[in-house]
């Protein structure tokens, strides 16, 4: 105990930041292990981005039922109502967890966690909150995933504009009437394809701000009968569906097919595409092609030639076809992440949808009434920042978290982005981070990723304890193996083509590398557990004392 006036600060075994998928995950998995855990959470209410991702028309990208947490106990009495479930429904789902599971016990919500050091001596963590309270732990694990710091456009004279004004990354919660109004929208990444054809057909007028084409993809949206989904669960179809993610590329159910795009006639190849494209939809025509598709442009070439044909056929009006779907792409197909979309494309065509290419108009400034471009002053009432997020890096880069030699995670990556394996960082011990950089991440989805990791670092723990190891901190050897590999598999790629938040050319500025593991889930996830298999690979250990005792390399 303190001194007479101080508060005794709290100690943990684990402390978890962020309350979605990740930390739910771990939240149960770690205390089964007999383990004291907390989840503190910035926001009001559980969710992760489904709190913040409240915006017109914000839904998954990943069908049922793999977009939920894997475990029986939570999806046997819980079905979801559409193949693709928006924010409502995961906000639903959350609460349906916490009840399940017992959450509230705990987590502390409205509780920002601004910072942390790490003790030497005692082999644990100090973590500062910005209502400047305080917590120790054994184990940190920040699970605040890859776009939890928004990004604004410098755009000139914006703080003049005297409308309206939201991002898609902060959306009100309790919503915004847009019926009747003067709408301008910057962006056309996920959250702008959502939003736009949400709020196309009832707004005035919708002037859209595009830097580059969204080549969407169909969502095939459709309402799902409660009967049939628990047939499903009956036979065990939710539980393969699950086990699939783990044998595949990008922790989907299904993987690229093993030919190449030439192997087959044009008239194969034309019936294949249509059918992943149009009768099935989702990512299948991005992630159940042809194995060659994002390695080889003339097998690219041949996808976005098919994909434009079927996506100018819902689009009449002729410049808005050269806009939406150039006869030259920018940059080759799927190698920025595709959207799904319902009637995007359609909506886009109205008369009343106006597209401008910042490319040949960029804008020039704000003023009070609008936008302002060499075309002219556009006046709305509302202007709508689609414009994303700092993402991958931006959301452990921004937290004061030091390494044991007094940098920050900003600092570590000051010259590049590097980690190991995507979990963990050197410096900095007894700290795991999940679906964050040069982990699948983007490549994935996300409830798989996050599973995966959390089931290693249950492992981890599970060994580390039984072994009596209190400080477990990554080589720097290890970081810079990953960092090679990280480069060899995305310069095999055509993703470099591409200036895409894949590796941080969203944002002015900010160094250009590849920020997601590129190798895929499988390989992926035989690195994490072969560093475990071979007494420790990778990891300095220790088991009591100021300074860690060598290295098992």
């Amino acid at each position: 105990m303190g001194s007479m006036g101080e508060l005794e600060i709290p100690h943990v075994d684990v402390l978890l930041v962020g309350a979605g998928f990740a930390s739910f995950t771990l939240l149960n998995r770690l205390r089964k292990l007999g383990l004291s855990v907390t989840i503190y959470e910035k926001g009001s209410a559980a969710g992760g981005i489904w709190y913040w991702n409240c915006y017109p028309g914000a839904r998954v990208d990943s069908d049922t039922p793999i977009y939920q947490l894997f475990d029986k106990e939570l999806w046997e009495d819980f079905t979801f109502k559409e193949r693709y479930a928006g924010w409502p429904e995961l906000r639903r789902y959350f609460k349906h967890v916490e009840k399940k599971w017992n959450v509230d016990d705990h987590v502390e919500y409205n509780k920002h966690v601004d910072g942390a050091t790490f003790d030497e001596k005692k082999h644990q963590w100090t973590v500062d909150c910005s209502d400047g309270s305080e917590i120790t732990c054994r184990w940190f694990i920040p699970c605040i995933g890859f776009a939890s710091r928004r990004y604004t456009p410098p755009v000139p004279g914006l703080s003049e504009f005297q409308g309206e004004t939201y991002h898609t990354a902060v959306w009100p919660q309790h919503g915004v009437n847009l019926k009747g109004k003067r709408v301008a929208q910057i962006g056309t990444g996920a959250s702008g394809i959502q939003v736009a054809q949400e709020i196309g057909p009832v707004v005035k007028s919708l002037t859209l701000y595009q830097r580059t084409p969204n080549f969407c993809l169909p969502m095939n949206q459709r309402k799902l009968d409660p009967e049939e989904e628990e047939k499903k669960k009956a036979n065990g179809d939710y539980e393969k569906a699950m086990n699939d993610t783990r044998k595949t590329f990008s922790g989907f159910t299904y993987d690229f097919v093993e030919k190449k795009t030439f192997d087959d006639s044009p008239e194969e190849r034309e019936k294949f595409y249509h059918k992943l494209l149009v009768e099935e939809g989702g990512f299948r025509y991005w992630l159940n092609t042809y194995d060659d598709m994002l390695f080889d442009q003339k097998a690219n070439d041949e996808a976005y030639n098919f994909w434009r044909k079927t996506v100018l056929k819902r689009i009449k009006n002729p410049e808005k076809q050269k806009l939406l779907a150039p006869e030259k792409p920018p940059h080759p197909w799927g190698t920025k992440r595709p959207s799904l979309e319902q009637r995007f494309y359609e909506v886009m065509d109205q008369d009343s949808v106006t597209i401008i290419d910042v490319n040949e108009n960029p804008i020039t400034g704000v003023n009070a009434k609008g936008l302002e471009t060499k075309l002219g002053l556009v006046e709305v009432d509302v202007l709508i920042l689609a414009t994303g997020f700092d993402s991958v890096t931006g959301s452990l880069a921004q937290l004061n978290i030091r390494g044991t030699d007094g940098g920050t995670i900003k600092d570590h990556w000051a010259n590049g982005l590097k980690t190991s394996m995507g979990i963990a960082i050197p410096n900095f011990p007894n700290m795991f981070f999940l679906y964050g950089p040069q982990a699948p991440t983007a490549f994935s989805n996300g409830p798989s990723c996050t599973q995966f990791q959390a089931e290693f670092v249950e492992e981890a723990i599970k060994r580390l304890r039984a072994d009596n190891i209190t400080r477990f901190e990554a080589t720097e050897e290890a970081e810079k193996d990953w960092c090679n590999r990280m480069n060899e598999k995305w310069d095999k790629t055509l993703f470099p083509l591409a200036k895409s938040w894949y590796s941080g050319a969203n944002i002015p500025g900010k160094r250009v590398e590849p920020l997601n593991w590129a190798g895929g889930m499988v390989e992926y996830c035989e690195s994490l557990y072969g560093s475990l298999d071979n007494d420790y690979q990778g990891w300095k250990t220790n088991k009591g004392g100021a300074k860690p005792e060598g290295a098992s390399v």
